[in-house]
């Protein structure tokens, strides 16, 4: 029997601890139902018998914690809420544990933001991760060491594991499960609980807001430039002339402070562009391409995909606010 224990981080978000146990004890159901033996001892453990989630809105009992637990097999570390640092402070206690039961043999799957607790272990130093998408500035930031691929909806390194943002965390616990029980019991908890298990990536949900974040003023000028003019062909030798920068200390600055380089970037911006007239208006697919700077097909169509995951007229039928004729 395989034993996983899911953490209970002060401020926790409540799904993220209740659907991954919800999922593997259903799977012991769906044994049972079959006349086979359960799989999974699912336990929850805390740094206290008593832990305030969601802002305070609940508290969740816990039999043991995690001072209680020699010996586990998996270790889920569920999405945390508010500010990172905030929650990286409160659950520091829960750090060592983690490592400990890592170099014993034990597996670890962070969920969501949960990733930054994960990366403040050192487990992942090199490694990739990936954590919701809007929390993708912070995680570099802090985290500069890690590995970010915030496109991916799953990562798998060396018996660690991480999931995208919000309730994607539920293929990440199919994935485990197809592991340790095989395609057929996934499949059917898929079915059970109506998850999508094809999902590979979250790239489609990505909004790109850039990062701003950042003390380097002619790199925010250049960036507020290409926000601006988007509509233009825009090159990184007209950028360094109106910085009065030589191309390279342009590109090596800009790919540190904002994590694209500058084509990655206006690409991006004209990319995010697009995805809102393909929501909002009822221009076509090449009208679209025109007004954000693009007069190549096959090139609009090959970046877009590139960006998002979806051609742009499957992104329009997925997310249009209108129905085009």
């Amino acid at each position: 029997m395989k034993h996983i224990t899911i953490l209970v981080p002060r401020g926790a978000v409540l799904g993220s601890i209740e659907g991954p146990r919800l999922v593997f004890t259903e799977v012991n159901a769906l044994l049972g139902r079959m006349g086979k033996p359960p799989l999974f001892q699912v336990q929850l453990a805390g740094l206290a018998h008593e832990t305030p989630v969601c802002g305070g809105l609940y508290n969740i009992h816990t039999a043991l914690l995690t001072s209680d637990i020699d010996h586990t097999d998996l270790v889920i570390i569920p999405a945390v809420d508010g500010d990172p640092a905030k929650a990286l402070e409160a659950n520091q206690a829960f750090i060592p544990w983690i490592i400990q039961q890592y170099r014993q043999g034990a597996e670890v799957a962070s969920l969501c933001l949960g990733a930054f607790l994960l990366a403040s272990t050192g487990l992942i130093t090199g490694r990739k991760c990936t954590t919701h998408w809007a929390a993708a500035n912070d995680f570099r930031r802090m985290f500069p060491e890690v590995e970010l691929v915030e496109n991916r909806l799953i990562t798998d390194e060396h018996g660690i594991y991480s999931s995208g943002g919000a309730f994607s965390y539920l293929n990440l616990v199919l994935y485990l499960i197809e592991k340790y029980a095989g395609r057929d019991m996934a499949v059917l908890c898929a079915k059970v609980f109506q998850i999508d298990i094809e999902r590979v990536s979250q790239s489609a949900f990505v909004i790109f807001n850039g990062q701003k974040e950042h003390g380097d003023a002619p790199v925010k000028k250049a960036q507020t430039y290409i926000e601006d003019n988007y509509q233009e062909k825009i090159t990184v030798d007209q950028l360094a002339d109106m910085l009065a920068l030589s191309r390279r200390n342009l590109e090596r600055r800009f790919k540190k402070a904002t994590a694209n380089s500058v084509v990655e970037y206006i690409q991006r911006v004209k990319v995010e562009a697009a995805k809102n007239s393909l929501e909002s208006s009822r221009e076509n697919v090449n009208e679209v391409m025109y007004h954000v700077g693009y007069t190549d097909p096959k090139a609009f169509r090959d970046t877009f995909r590139r960006i998002t995951g979806l051609s742009p007229k499957q992104y329009r039928d997925k997310y249009s606010r209108e129905r085009v004729a």
